[in-house]
Formats: structure tokens, C-alpha cells, sequence
């Protein structure tokens, strides 16, 4: 799950973290009571969307003056705002952040994150803060820092001082840095995190750390762990298939293709999507039903799939362990009946009781292509894809 900035910064200021004054707005009238409040010699305008590149995109902004604040509000709130993130369609700006300017000496990177090879959480820092850190490490490898934190011993001193060294900071800087890691350490094991990352960390002319941009990411299956960050959980901000697949325990992720897939098993999913590129096809989505799934969740993954207008075909790739065959041909059935599935469905079925599954399938009237393996199923779907396409 995704913050926006203020929510991040909001965790950041919990937790001692130096951030900017300031706060969200979502009007005109409340942009310019937050800027009554908030002293400086002018604001920066932060629209709020779950979406990187919104400087280039015209989402940051400084006002100088109440009416250019005015105007600034207006041209955002409302709109969407369209980045390299956010595809073509864009982000719906919902909410302003209305910041005080900061004087900026330098800007650095840093972030915590899940190192999974590793097992551990993983500190990133850049002296390049401010630029996007993959072109960072593309053309500057040599810029890029990292280390593991030992989940037994926890973040250590000389570590921190590591980290300071790499950002080029003096000693003092060093000591709020040391301090900061370590409240970042604690925000990230406590609230579940997967990513906290501050770009940019600034020093300020005055020699102060300050975060002066912040995003984090919350692990979605510690959620129950975390009632309240996830009633900050921004909706009008997701696809609204993923929205309503996760009320029903799907894994579904929209995609660009027209071959829509029905898997049980994420790494099943996986080898399915690159089957059907293999043939020459294009997955319109990743869907993982779970492995305990029921012919409901089946008759709901269907719905999912056919409400893309783009998918001109379907495969569903189960294998039946825990779940047996014959119940998802039955939801397969059900959904056929309760949706009106228009497009060719493949099924390939493995596991307990495939041969009553396939049975039903067959007995069923419905036009249901059955595959005998992986390879055939992928073969049938992407074929009955191109004799569907328009």
C-alpha cells in the first residue's frame, strides 16, 4: 500500500524525523489558511498522487504570493496529473501538500528497504539526491551505497557513520544522520514497512538534515497489523479492478495485453504470463486466485477479466492441490452463466480429481477449449486470441 508524501511525512514527524512545515490542503480556501499558518518567504504546492516524475509533470510548484498560491490550487486540484509513473490516463489530484521553501545547500538520497536476497532490510544512499536513483545508478554506479542491517544485531553505529561518510557530511551532520537512520529504522520495523525513502534529504544552508521529500510503502499483508495506516489507503489513486479484487482475496494486476489469465499460485501466474509471450501473445493482466480458492472466487476472477473490453481471449491454468479440479470447472461454469463470457476460454486443469473436472467441462454445452498441458494450453489461447480480434 502507498502513502502520499503528507501521510509519509506525517509518520516522519512521529518519529523525530526533521520535515518541512506545512500541511495538506483540499481546497483553495484551506491551501490559503494553511499558507496563513506556515512562515517563509513563499510555498512550494506538492500535488498529491501516488506517482513519481511530478515536477517534471508540473505537480510541484512555488508560489510567491497568496494569489499565485490561488492560481497554483486552482490549475491542480481537480485535474490529473500526468507523469512518467502514472500512465497516459493520469493520477486524480484529490489534495495539495502547501509547504514553507527550504534553502538548499545539497540534496542527497537515502531510503530503507526489503533486500529479499538478502534477507534484511537494506539502506540506500546517494551523495545524487533530488534525480531519480535508477538514472542514478545507470550512469553513476559508482554513486550508489548500500548496506544490510543485521536483523539480530540491529543498526549500528559505525554503520551509521559509514553512510555519512558515503553522503560526504561533516561531523555533525553525521551525529542528526545517525539519529535520523535510526528513527527511520524503527518507523520502517514498526508501521511494516517494504520501502521508506526520503528523496530529497537536503542540508539545509544552516547545516541541518531535513526531509524534504518522503515516500513509503506498507507491506499489504501486514495490514491487519495496521488498522489505522490502512484507513490512509487512497482508492481513488489504485486501478479500481485491483481495488475490488483485493475485497474478494485476488491477486490481480492489470496489464497492457489481450489474453487474460486465471492462475492459482503467483509463480504459477508467472510462468503462464511467459508462456504466452513465448507464443507470441500478450497478457492482459496477472490474476492469482489463491490456493485455497472457491468456485465464488472464480465466478468473481471472471468478472474481473471480462470487464477489460481489450481481452479477446482466456486461459485458466490451475492446478488442483488443496482445491480440487472438478470445483473450478464448476466455477469456471458458474461464471460462463453469471457473467456471459463472450470471448474463448482455454482451460488446462492438473491435479485431484482433473478427470471430473474435465468431465463437467466437456458435458457442460459451453464452448470450453480443454489443453492437455501448459505448452498446448498457451498454443490454443494465444491462436483463439487472433481469430477473435476484430
Amino acid at each position: 500500500m502507498h502513502l502520499h508524501e503528507y501521510q509519509a511525512k506525517q509518520l516522519f514527524a512521529d518519529y523525530g524525523i526533521p520535515v518541512p512545515a506545512g500541511r495538506p490542503a483540499y481546497s483553495i480556501h484551506e491551501a490559503l489558511t494553511v499558507a496563513s499558518a506556515v512562515k517563509g518567504h513563499g510555498w512550494v504546492v506538492k500535488a498529491q498522487v501516488h506517482a513519481g516524475g511530478r515536477g517534471k509533470a508540473g505537480g510541484v510548484r512555488i508560489a510567491g504570493s497568496r494569489e499565485q498560491l490561488e492560481s497554483i490550487v486552482h490549475n491542480l486540484i481537480g485535474t490529473r496529473l500526468v507523469t512518467r509513473q502514472s500512465g497516459p490516463r493520469g493520477q486524480p489530484v484529490h489534495c495539495v501538500l502547501i509547504e514553507a521553501t527550504t534553502d538548499i545547500a545539497r540534496e542527497l538520497y537515502l531510503a530503507m528497504l526489503v533486500d529479499r536476497a538478502a534477507r534484511r532490510v537494506a539502506i540506500v544512499a546517494s551523495p545524487a539526491g533530488g534525480m531519480d536513483i535508477e538514472e542514478v545508478a545507470a550512469k553513476s554506479p559508482e554513486k550508489i551505497f548500500s548496506l544490510s542491517i543485521d536483523p539480530t544485531l540491529g543498526l549500528a553505529g559505525y554503520q551509521c557513520r559509514r553512510v555519512a561518510a558515503a553522503l560526504g557530511l561533516d561531523d555533525k551532520q553525521g551525529r542528526q544522520l545517525a539519529t535520523l537512520l535510526h528513527a527511520l529504522y524503527k518507523l520502517f520495523l514498526q508501521k511494516d514497512a517494504s520501502l521508506v525513502e526520503i528523496n530529497p534529504l537536503v542540508v539545509t544552508r544552516e547545516g541541518e538534515l531535513q526531509a524534504l521529500d518522503g515516500k513509503i510503502n506498507i507491506d499489504d499483508n501486514a495490514l491487519y497489523r495496521q488498522p489505522v495506516l490502512e484507513q490512509w489507503r487512497d482508492q481513488s489513486q489504485e486501478d479500481p479492478k485491483e481495488s475490488h479484487a483485493r475485497r474478494f482475496d485476488l491477486n490481480y494486476i492489470t496489464l497492457g495485453g489481450d489474453i487474460a489469465c486465471m492462475v492459482n499460485g503467483a509463480g504459477l501466474a508467472m510462468a503462464t504470463m511467459d508462456i504466452i509471450q513465448l507464443y507470441g501473445g500478450q497478457p492482459a493482466n496477472f490474476l492469482d486466485v489463491g490456493g485455497g480458492t472457491t468456485p465464488e472466487k472464480v465466478a468473481e476472477a471472471f468478472k474481473l477479466i471480462v470487464g477489460d473490453d481489450k481481452v479477446r481471449a482466456i486461459l485458466v491454468n490451475i492446478f488442483g492441490g488443496i482445491v480440487r479440479c472438478d470445483l473450478i470447472a464448476d466455477g469456471i461454469l458458474r461464471a460462463i452463466k453469471e457473467v456471459g463470457v463472450k470471448v474463448p476460454v482455454v482451460a488446462r486443469l492438473e491435479g485431484t480429481n482433473v478427470e471430473a473436472g474435465y468431465d463437467l467441462l466437456k458435458q457442460s454445452g459451453f464452448a470450453v477449449i480443454t489443453a492437455t498441458d501448459l505448452d498446448d494450453a498457451a498454443r490454443k489461447v494465444v491462436a483463439a486470441a487472433k481469430e477473435s480480434r476484430p
